[in-house]
């Protein structure tokens, strides 16, 4: 999912939503003060999303940067802006790929934005996207960019799974062991507990709490019913299938994926 956002005084625009998506923003007037009398207007100038799809399904050999790039790439030819306005790329993902940690950054220049445009990765679970996109307008409001690309992604086909924390040592050290005689004696300190890997916590690791405790709480501190909330749930499916019957979700960009 991907936005652009511009501040730009007699511009309009509007935007979509979710998936792999962006969004793009500028600015008219570009100010470096941390004051100032103007007002900016900042604007969502458009936006994509790749398809939301069941994980282990057809984007399951893909890596999460992938549909970022694509999104990335999308966006660009769907409003036709050049690349070199764009200052700044934010991007908002949960479950990180070790190998793309800065996923912004990776996808960015996968999709042939310049090395010299900074880019960073926020996370803030759910909403992680659109702190990106609330970042992004931080800073052009700031007066630091005119232009922003926000997006977030998320991937659950393959999510890190590491080895235990005694595995990991044990491996470090491996690594450190200069003799085979040192390589043996670690070896043989390996357990069988040591293979049990360690998964990624749906739990908050703070509180130990999962949304679904935190929904639970605060449906009881507002007197929420399970029926309002099952007709509320109802509604916002219902809503949403009427809403794509009429044709509304043209920010959705197909992707081609090779099974």
């Amino acid at each position: 999912m991907f936005f652009l956002i511009k501040n730009k005084f007699l511009l309009k625009g509007g935007f979509p939503k979710y998936g792999s998506t962006i969004k793009y923003l500028k600015t008219n007037n570009k100010l470096y003060a941390t004051k100032s009398n103007v007002t900016k207007n900042i604007v969502f100038i458009d936006g994509v999303r790749t398809p939301f799809l069941h994980s282990g399904t057809s984007y399951k050999n893909l890596m999460a940067y992938d549909l970022a790039r694509h999104s990335l790439v999308a966006l660009q030819k769907k409003i036709k802006f050049p690349k070199e306005i764009v200052e700044y790329i934010v991007y908002g993902t949960v479950i990180q790929e070790v190998k793309t940690s800065n996923i912004a950054r990776e996808a960015a220049l996968a999709a042939g934005y310049s090395d010299r445009i900074p880019a960073h990765t926020v996370t803030m679970a759910c909403i992680s996207s659109n702190q990106a996109l609330t970042t992004g307008m931080g800073l052009i409001a700031c007066g630091v960019y005119d232009v922003i690309i926000a997006g977030g992604v998320e991937f659950l086909s393959d999510i890190p799974i590491r080895h235990s924390k005694h595995m990991r040592a044990l491996m470090l050290q491996a690594n450190k062991a200069k003799t085979i005689g040192e390589k043996l004696t670690l070896f043989t300190n390996i357990r069988a507990a040591h293979f049990v890997p360690d998964l990624p916590a749906v739990a908050e690791f703070s509180s130990n709490e999962t949304m679904g405790h935190s929904s639970d709480r605060l449906a009881a501190a507002f007197g929420i019913s399970r029926k309002e909330q099952d007709e509320y749930a109802l509604r916002s499916h219902t809503l949403a299938a009427k809403a794509q019957q009429q044709g509304y979700f043209t920010d959705i960009v197909p992707y081609k994926s090779n099974k």
